[in-house]
């Protein structure tokens, strides 16, 4: 399973996107729209269940729990930390809202396949975020194959959506400048080590360790690191990446104490 993604200035124009990957084929419980705020339309709340930051499975779990058969179409409301409250439709969209450590209110009815937890690319969410917060809607569709992929990017692009890497990629632009201040007010060369840093950085933001006191993400870190070193073996990496992901983490923390100030 492959995950195809599209930030949209207007939520317009994404609906119309939506519209036509069911004219393509795809299924209503492979595809979702993430849009800011909350949409009253169809909506019926549930008991939420709050999901605080767990891994894909119990994040899963969660959604099963407070939306046990819901259909495709229908809408999920959640409030993410940082970002607000978000609009989503359907078992996708309760999926990625569960796995952002949202509480989930959604609709009765449908049921919740095991392939729903294949793909979904937890390492993007902060990304998604990122472009909710800023007003925009995101369109997130499963794909069974590369060629599929391939059709659904070609879509997306056609209808002028920004693709997740280049998101991801303003996001860090928006960022670079204090990031660059602090790291050289610690002696530190950000030109040479800029790469490391940001992996460290963005590897904070990760949904599953995101909201954990950092004595009990030492070891994710810890293996995150090893990779790295590992891709870049003849790189000073240790250094840089710590202190990247300690920056990440105090970056998502300042986002959430601007959210509850709010």
């Amino acid at each position: 399973m492959e995950t195809v993604t599209g930030v949209f200035r207007s939520r317009v124009d994404a609906e119309r996107v939506m519209t036509q990957m069911r004219s393509l084929g795809i299924s209503e419980d492979k595809i979702t729209l993430l849009t800011p705020g909350k949409t009253e339309k169809n909506l019926q709340s549930v008991p939420s269940v709050s999901a605080e930051q767990p891994g894909m499975g119990k994040a899963m779990g969660a959604v099963v729990g407070a939306a046990a058969g819901l259909s495709g179409g229908a809408l999920v409301a959640a409030l993410i930390p940082g970002v607000g409250t978000i609009t989503a439709i359907g078992l996708l969209g309760a999926a990625v809202l569960a796995a952002a450590g949202g509480s989930i209110g959604a609709v009765a009815g449908g049921k919740l396949e095991n392939s729903m937890t294949e793909g979904l690319p937890e390492d993007e969410l902060f990304v998604y975020e990122d472009a909710l917060r800023k007003g925009r809607s995101v369109v997130v569709a499963l794909s069974d194959d590369e060629a599929a992929a391939s059709r659904l990017r070609e879509l997306l692009s056609v209808e002028g959506a920004e693709s997740v890497d280049a998101a991801r990629e303003q996001w860090w632009i928006g960022l670079r400048s204090a990031e660059r201040e602090h790291y050289s007010a610690l002696g530190r060369n950000f030109d040479g080590d800029e790469k490391f840093y940001r992996l460290g950085f963005e590897s904070a933001l990760h949904a599953r360790t995101r909201c954990k006191e950092y004595d009990q993400v030492l070891a994710e870190m810890g293996v995150k690191l090893e990779e790295v070193q590992q891709q870049y073996p003849n790189a000073s990496v240790e250094e840089p990446f710590t202190k990247g992901y300690e920056r990440g983490r105090d970056y998502y923390q300042q986002i959430c104490d601007k959210s509850k100030a709010a």
